[in-house]
């Protein structure tokens, strides 16, 4: 097993002195307490790297219809009633922000896959690959590598080119929330400069363009994620974790339990869980809600309906999801009734504070047990 990062927060130098763009963008007058009292006022609806993201070798139309993390599926997402949606940020080797899930970027030349580590990569090198937005010229043909270890190419029904953090902030609708993946890579080591580094260049571009937009910042790396929340205290910090689908040498990835107290340590708004952990691990959601914690789910089940409904009934604060137009109008199905029911007296609305079901849920439960099953 390779080795994970471990650096803590106790290990970084004094941050008293925090470079002078975060000063700068503080003394205009942004609410350098917002993050800490952030609460989510409804149940949120975050589309998954977009419109949803791309696997090539899916027999569903819907995971291949537009390029994840791209301007495109952006805006197309923000057609729906989403409240963010989410996106991965890597920061080139010449410092600029771009999206981008994969840690590597796949090509094929005279019959041979060659293979980039986006990180090592110029903006230049990296905007090459794909379709290209000057008329004429041409791009590096896309690939991608599935699970069983074989090259596709990346082709999708609606292509567009690869984007920077910049145009996302310049190009997509105004009024659609950002969560902003700090993407690092699992099986690297980072030096403590560098972690700081990466977030001071990504955090440089938030607050230059970032304007009125509601913006969430999470990452897997347990020493970013209480990092970037040092370095400032103007936007929300998730902590995200598969639940312990996953088994990382830093315990701190294993589990709902460890997630909360990376949280707590670190002054982080909420945590982000794969959803299988959450369902395997009910228990943890009342803990994290006591703890005064968000708590997002991301994953495969989060695209069934059902599952979201039970989540909804569960006291989780949102789900991202694939397939924005399916479980945007399931939410706000939901949440209607609700809004309904509470509204039609003072007394009710406080009998319907009370985790209740009716036969309409306990079937929506039912039909969710194959789903889950299955894992």
């Amino acid at each position: 097993m390779a080795l994970k990062t471990i650096l803590h927060l106790s290990d970084l130098p004094n941050l008293d002195h925090v470079p002078e763009i975060y000063s700068t963008c503080f003394s205009k007058g942004l609410d350098l307490n917002r993050a800490s009292s952030f609460r989510i006022p409804k149940f949120m609806v975050i589309g998954h790297r977009g419109h949803g993201m791309n696997i090539l070798q899916s027999s569903d139309s819907r995971m291949k219809a537009i390029k994840e993390n791209s301007i495109l599926s952006f805006n197309s997402a923000a057609k729906f009633p989403l409240d963010f949606i989410e996106f991965d940020v890597q920061v080139t080797k010449d410092d600029w922000p771009v999206i981008f899930h994969d840690d590597f970027i796949l090509t094929e030349e005279n019959g041979t896959i060659f293979e980039k580590k986006v990180t090592d990569l110029c903006l230049a090198e990296f905007l090459c690959y794909g379709p290209q937005k000057e008329t004429g010229k041409e791009g590096k043909c896309l690939y991608r590598k599935t699970k069983d270890g074989k090259f596709v190419k990346w082709n999708v029904e609606t292509d567009d080119s690869l984007c920077t953090l910049q145009d996302a902030f310049q190009k997509v609708e105004p009024s659609l929330g950002f969560n902003i993946e700090l993407k690092f890579d699992d099986f690297a080591v980072y030096q403590q400069d560098h972690l700081l580094h990466i977030l001071q260049v990504i955090l440089q571009v938030v607050f230059e363009f970032a304007r009125d937009r509601p913006i969430i910042f999470s990452t897997f790396q347990p020493d970013a994620a209480q990092l970037v929340r040092k370095l400032q205290n103007n936007y929300p910090v998730y902590f995200l974790t598969e639940g312990g689908a996953s088994i990382y040498y830093d315990v701190r990835r294993n589990s709902l339990g460890e997630a909360m107290k990376v949280c707590l340590e670190g002054g982080l708004q909420g945590i982000v869980s794969e959803i299988k952990g959450v369902f395997k691990d009910p228990g943890a959601v009342p803990k994290i809600k006591d703890s005064n914690l968000s708590l997002l789910t991301y994953g495969k089940l989060n695209n069934v309906p059902e599952a979201v409904h039970m989540q909804y009934l569960m006291g989780i604060d949102g789900v991202i999801v694939d397939f924005v137009e399916e479980i945007s109008q399931t939410v706000d199905d939901m949440i209607k009734p609700a809004k309904e029911m509470t509204t039609e007296g003072k007394g009710e609305s406080k009998a319907n504070s009370k985790l209740q079901f009716s036969q309409k849920e306990l079937s929506f439960l039912l039909k969710l047990i194959p789903e889950l099953i299955q894992f």
